[in-house]
């Protein structure tokens, strides 16, 4: 990076792009010290462009040209000129040919965007500018055009080579082979995709709503072979739900899937050939979690969903991601709801976004969902961008209601397929095909930050009537200091005593229309009167988290107990739990500032008991609602965060319930824990999970019994669900059986990468002594590969993101010991870099001595020579001004 600091691009400059391309022919030539790529490009000038009278400039980075040819004639240097990633075409005709040649280096290329090397396999990685690592092209996502491939490549070392389309041709040439791939779909570069390698693959097929055979193939290096059936099942289950929920059928004859241990993101959706972080395609019982196996569905689903929302339509511009991100993250929610637990998959999706999504929208990386600047694209992949974009579509569909809403997405298929559009587009269809005003609800895409809603209630004996008294307000956050009311769907029931729901009329009905209401929020403020009611009512707020918010209610404890027992939505009453105990621990947390005596609260404890005792309860439901709320979901409700007070208040709950309920968790652990098969199901799945949350509860408990017990499910653990969770709960115990089961687990698995990234996590996330020491040594162990972006997250991330007591620990050595790794990894590979600097966004919020510290190990990364423009953003917004969005 040059002195010069990184100007931000805005969306108020965008304009569509001067000149189009026709066509691209690309021929690769693979080899083993640099590689050679040859481009020809039909590229004429756009007619309604913006910038319609100047030359072609064409992006490109890191690219050594060797030759350059416009309609057949070569060009001398004083004919182009390359400068700032760019090659200007002084003097171009409004039509012509480019043949280019150029020579890029995959094998040193560890920053993981464009063309690289993993496993000793060639695959691309091109979102959101990697192709112009790649040659020179407009790379930008409102050029469509259609691809033809040929990739040349020794056939020994590799012998499957894969594009975007169909096979259209191949042959041999002496220890070379070739193979030409051919894609009918116009698309843009980002979806441009390349994989070389030896490779064996899970062949199958899926027969298409109207009766087309598609081959389905999931390539992986042979040894991962026996991990690939259960994403094979995905896929297809997948393929028919789009079918049944969208009306969507996949378009070409193949698709393919390839696994690659060295990836930036989850996944990526390129036109029929999906690159996978293999962390979301391996699975088998003996190495991948319960949770693991749902996610490796829901992200297989996510990439192929794409297709259609991100292939077929694809963004005008990068400030319209969530277009096809939200929309799609939105989609893979619905479809993990209809194959698993619709409760849990919720509650989970919640979780997230309080955890990950609320944090970034209160500090000083907050933008809209539709953000108006950026100065690295790549810092944008972001959870507002994803998790709360799909809330954005999730409350559309709450607004317009399923029927409704499924006329909008049709809609917009019909108009946009083959198209570059905006979220303003979808929403137009959602307008069109439905008949409601969105255009308030619009700001959602436009103004950043967290709502909150105040509720208030009364109620009128003599009238029998209740009214919710509702106040919406929206904080500054950066370059946006005044807000204007949201259009916010309050979703809503009210309980009788006997905890069922009351029928809802409000004032001006003639008659209840059901218990359960959707009210339109719009104003500041706004009263609703709900009239027929024999007795005050215990309201049900926000059922199934309509919309993205802070709600504060005047709810008492005991009404949050009463909610916790008998609310009929099933993310209400988890919720009911999460509010409960958060009160609960924030008293604790108080009470330990003042270094008073902690006491268990009695009524967390017998709300604790009402839901052990509850067999009726879906067992994943009971464990969620027994799991405390987070620290960092604490942290985020304290004025000055103190991560010392907040870990002591929740260990001494989680220990003090250990001990009230030790009879209760024991029964439901042995009840759940029935023997049998190993089965991948939500009841199944349920049970583990309400075992192992039983589990960790004892361990708590200073009882060699109760340790013994732990021990005694480690060493007989079939599958990785139950083996990991008795680990982790021995590696937060001080006992002389941590060590042994440590290296017990390394030797059984040093050879399965995914399960070495989680024996890396769990002793990161270690809540005992000495656990940065410990880091600091694993860093140098065998296992860990300062290039691999999953290995850097497991051990390096987990600690930043994911250890907020030794992280924030007093002395700063955490915050050293991070700054020291953003450096490192930063010369590397600068998003990966990026995303761990991101720890430190939340400065401001700790007291004087730890912001000193946290601000001077941003200045340290900020000064660093040769910084990253991904690294430079994060941190220098992080500080203050830099890079901030112009005030509206």
């Amino acid at each position: 990076m040059s002195d010069q600091k990184p100007q931000p691009t805005y969306l108020k400059d965008y304009q569509p792009s001067a000149w189009l391309i026709d066509s691209v022919d690309l021929r690769f030539e693979l080899g083993e010290e640099s590689s050679t790529v040859r481009s020809r490009l039909a590229m004429r000038r756009n007619p309604s462009g913006g910038d319609a009278a100047g030359p072609p400039v064409l992006h490109g980075r890191e690219l050594e040209l060797v030759s350059l040819a416009l309609d057949g004639r070569e060009l001398g240097k004083d004919d182009y000129r390359i400068e700032d990633a760019t090659l200007t075409l002084p003097g171009a005709p409004d039509s012509f040919v480019l043949d280019s040649v150029v020579r890029i280096k995959p094998q040193e290329n560890t920053s993981l965007e464009g063309l690289y090397k993993s496993g000793g396999n060639f695959c691309t990685q091109c979102e959101a500018e990697g192709f112009r690592k790649i040659t020179w092209f407009l790379d930008r996502p409102d050029v469509l055009v259609c691809y033809t491939t040929t990739i040349v490549a020794e056939k020994a070392k590799y012998p499957i080579l894969l594009s975007n389309g169909n096979l259209v041709d191949s042959g041999e040439a002496g220890e070379f082979h070739w193979a030409r791939w051919t894609d009918p779909f116009p698309k843009p570069s980002y979806l441009f995709a390349l994989v070389a390698g030896d490779l064996v693959c899970r062949e199958d097929s899926f027969t298409t709503v109207s009766g087309r055979d598609v081959t389905l193939r999931i390539w992986v290096r042979e040894r991962d072979l026996d991990k690939t059936a259960h994403a094979m099942r995905s896929l297809q289950k997948a393929m028919a739900w789009d079918e049944q929920a969208y009306g969507r059928e996949y378009d070409l004859d193949i698709f393919n899937i390839v696994a690659v241990d060295d990836f930036n993101m989850g996944a990526m959706e390129n036109k029929s050939l999906n690159i996978f972080n293999t962390q979301y395609v391996l699975a088998k019982p003996e190495t991948a979690t319960d949770g693991d196996y749902v996610n490796v569905e829901a992200v297989i689903a996510h990439e192929y969903f794409h297709n259609w929302t991100g292939n077929r339509i694809t963004c005008a511009n990068w400030f319209q991601l969530s277009l096809k991100e939200g929309l799609t993250v939105f989609r893979d929610q619905q479809f993990t709801a209809d194959m698993n637990s619709a409760a849990v998959e919720r509650i989970d999706s919640v979780q997230y976004l309080r955890t990950a999504q609320f944090p970034e929208d209160s500090g000083p990386q907050a933008h809209p969902v539709r953000p108006s600047s950026y100065i690295e694209m790549n810092n944008f992949y972001t959870t507002t961008v994803y998790e709360k974009g799909a809330e954005l579509i999730r409350m559309m569909h709450t607004l317009l209601g399923p029927e409704r809403f499924r006329r909008g997405t049709d809609l917009y298929f019909e108009r946009h397929d083959g198209q570059a559009v905006t979220c303003d587009n979808f929403v137009a269809a959602m307008e069109d095909a439905s008949g409601v005003d969105l255009s308030q609800f619009s700001l959602w895409y436009e103004q950043a930050g967290t709502p909150t809603l105040k509720v208030t209630s009364a109620y009128d004996e003599d009238e029998k009537a209740y009214t919710l008294s509702v106040e919406q307000s929206l904080p500054p956050t950066p370059g946006q200091e005044k807000k204007k009311p949201m259009h916010i769907p309050l979703a809503l029931g009210l309980l009788g005593e006997d905890g069922r729901e009351l029928p809802l009329r409000l004032a001006g009905e003639t008659a209840a229309q059901g218990g359960h209401r959707v009210l339109d929020v719009r104003a500041k403020h706004e009263t609703f009167r709900f009239e027929d009611l024999l007795a005050r009512p215990v309201p049900s707020l926000l059922r199934g988290f309509s919309a993205p918010l802070h709600l504060e209610t005047t709810l008492s404890r005991e009404e949050l107990s009463f909610l916790l027992a008998h609310d009929p939505d099933s993310f209400n009453r988890w919720e009911a739990g999460q509010q409960l105990a958060g009160g609960l621990l924030m008293d604790l947390i108080a009470q330990r500032q003042a270094d008073n005596r902690l006491i268990l609260p009695p009524l967390l404890a017998e709300a604790f008991r009402v839901i052990l005792a509850d067999e009726t309860l879906d067992p994943a439901l009971a464990a969620r609602a027994l799991v405390l709320p987070t620290e960092s979901v604490l942290a985020e409700r304290m004025e000055v965060i103190d991560p010392v007070a907040i870990h002591e208040a929740r260990r001494f709950l989680r220990r003090a319930l250990g001990a009230e309920l030790r009879e209760e968790f024991l029964s439901a652990y042995r009840q759940s824990r029935r023997e049998g098969p190993y089965e991948i199901d939500p009841v199944s799945m349920g049970r583990r999970s309400l075992a192992n949350l039983c589990l960790a509860y004892l361990s708590t408990q200073d009882d060699a019994r109760l340790r013994d017990m732990v021990i005694a499910q480690f060493e007989s653990a079939d599958n990785m669900t139950d083996s990991i969770s008795a680990l982790t709960s021995l590696v937060n115990t001080e006992c002389p059986e941590r060590e042994d089961a440590l290296t017990r687990f390394y030797e059984t698995w040093r050879d399965e990468t995914l399960v070495v990234g989680k024996w890396l996590r769990i002793q990161a996330t270690s809540q005992l002594p000495g656990t940065l020491s410990r880091v600091r040594d694993l860093m140098e162990h065998e296992a860990f590969d300062l290039k691999n972006p999953n290995k850097v997250r497991a051990l390096i991330g987990a600690f930043a993101h994911g250890n907020q007591l030794h992280f924030h620990a007093k002395d700063g050595e955490g915050y050293d010991f991070i700054a020291e790794q953003v450096l490192r990894i930063g010369e590397l590979n600068p998003q990966v870099a990026a995303r761990l600097a991101g720890c430190f966004n939340r400065w401001r919020k700790f007291d004087g001595a730890r912001q000193e510290m946290m601000r001077s190990q941003l200045e340290r990364i900020v000064a660093a020579p040769g910084i990253s423009t991904n690294v430079y953003e994060i941190a220098s917004k992080a500080l203050g001004a830099e890079g901030r969005e112009p005030a509206a």
